[in-house]
């Protein structure tokens, strides 16, 4: 299915007064491997969370700290992940562009696919968007598998449902078949 880029230009508001809005709820994923110059993987993702409002993302809603093994390379840097509500006036490609700004300035280069990474940012999904343009399918293909994507969600977001599947981010999590590790970080 193909997006017109019509609607993907639609800014979505997610609301905070009150119960967050799932039908609009703009979803971030991070994750990190490799601590770069912070002391650990968590503090680098608290330093990239406080990036997100210089690029016009407010923070609605986060999870807790997620540890995971690395995939498909398990003897990579364990993994620390985490999931985000957003609100932004960015449409999904501008949002795109500047997860990878801050991917960048905290020095995330891409080299073969699954290395480890300073700071990994996926948008997981732009409200009801669905389909693909220019490069950009929404919801993420592969959000659904990840334990280490689903949990957090589910965490903060139970309700949330993929606009693909129906299925509900606190049911997907049991049946997820990558990072079946995750935890949460105590």
């Amino acid at each position: 299915m193909e997006m017109s880029s019509a609607n993907m230009d639609v800014p979505v508001s997610v609301e905070i007064d009150g119960d967050l809005d799932m039908d609009s709820a703009v979803i971030v994923a991070l994750g990190c491997n490799d601590k770069g110059a912070w002391s650990d993987c968590q503090e680098a993702l608290e330093a990239a969370l406080a990036r997100f409002r210089c690029e016009g993302i407010d923070v609605l809603a986060r999870s807790s700290w997620w540890r995971s093994t690395a995939w498909p390379d398990d003897t990579d840097p364990d993994f620390v992940n985490g999931v985000v509500l957003v609100r932004t006036e960015l449409d999904p490609h501008a949002l795109m562009a500047a997860l990878a700004r801050i991917e960048e300035a905290f020095g995330r280069a891409r080299g073969r696919p699954n290395a480890p990474r300073t700071l990994d940012l996926d948008l997981v999904a732009y409200g009801r968007r669905t389909g693909e343009a220019d490069g950009l399918i929404l919801p993420h293909p592969r959000a659904l598998e990840r334990r280490f994507v689903m949990g957090p969600l589910a965490e903060i977001a139970a309700d949330w449902t993929d606009p693909l599947s129906g299925g509900r981010a606190g049911d997907i999590v049991s049946a997820t078949s990558v990072g079946n590790d995750a935890h949460p970080l105590g």
